[in-house]
């Protein structure tokens, strides 16, 4: 895997924050208390586990240092909302890294128009470049398996290349879920067809952390284990199952103007020890 130039793989980053949607609170991937782990909080383990233990400590004592990370993000945001409240904590925080993933709800909006949702984007690109360390940009995901999301493909396929050249112009790494390709298959996701797994999130964790030149314990796009197929009496039932449980309560959402983040507030909107 290619490996951005501008990170090097000595750079030191001891806080991050990232700032997002459901994606990035974690949504599909619960903890053992009931709240969402997620590819942003396996990632951040991944980043403190590459800094050197504090002095007259051994990582044994003190396993991930002096490292400090914040997550913002909110389920069901939309980019001007994720904008006006995350962007000025991010800003605050100040951290070494900020992941910033965002315009993905408002992209499979009808009416919605991918060039200008990205210039929005952009400005608050230049904002966060100018208030921390490092912006990795994060791309929207191929949508082709996902059956309700299927006939957005072109319209996100549009966004993600704004996306690719706003991260050149502020020299950003990007974390280009588009060609993970891992994440393709079913075990991926979660029940809902929205949102990623566990092992999904993982996937996307270590495609992070391999943005940033670091040595990881898995390949993000390993195989998956060979599945038995399906009949068809097997997928229709999924298929119903699926509607009744989460398609309709989602398009219910929709037509009710609600977001399923409208009484969510960030789960670590302090850059704090993990």
């Amino acid at each position: 895997m290619a490996i951005d130039s501008r990170i090097q793989k000595t750079d030191i980053i001891g806080s991050y924050a990232a700032i997002g949607d459901s994606f990035t609170e974690g949504v599909g991937d619960p903890g053992p208390d009931g709240t969402y782990v997620g590819w942003a909080d396996r990632f951040a383990v991944l980043l403190a586990d590459q800094l050197p233990a504090p002095d007259g400590a051994t990582h044994s004592d003190s396993p991930h240092g002096n490292f400090r990370y914040a997550n913002l993000a909110v389920r069901g945001r939309l980019l001007d909302r994720i904008v006006a409240e995350q962007v000025p904590r991010a800003k605050e925080l100040a951290p070494d890294l900020v992941t910033f993933c965002a315009g993905g709800n408002d992209v499979i909006r009808p009416g919605t128009d991918p060039d200008d949702l990205a210039e929005r984007f952009e400005r608050a690109v230049a904002e966060l470049t100018d208030a921390v360390g490092t912006v990795m940009v994060t791309t929207g995901f191929d949508t082709r398996g996902v059956p309700v999301l299927r006939h957005m493909r072109g319209k996100i396929a549009t966004y993600n290349v704004h996306l690719r050249a706003i991260a050149d112009r502020y020299h950003c790494p990007v974390l280009d879920l588009w060609s993970l390709r891992s994440i393709q298959d079913r075990r991926a996701w979660d029940d809902d067809r929205l949102h990623l797994s566990a092992e999904g999130h993982t996937r996307v964790a270590l495609r992070a952390a391999r943005v940033l030149g670091m040595d990881t314990p898995a390949d993000p796009d390993q195989p998956w284990p060979p599945q038995a197929e399906r009949n068809t009496y097997e997928v229709r039932r999924d298929n119903i199952q699926w509607a009744r449980e989460h398609l309709v309560p989602w398009i219910g959402r929709r037509l009710r103007g609600e977001s399923s983040g409208d009484t969510v507030a960030a789960k670590r909107p302090d850059l704090l020890p993990l």
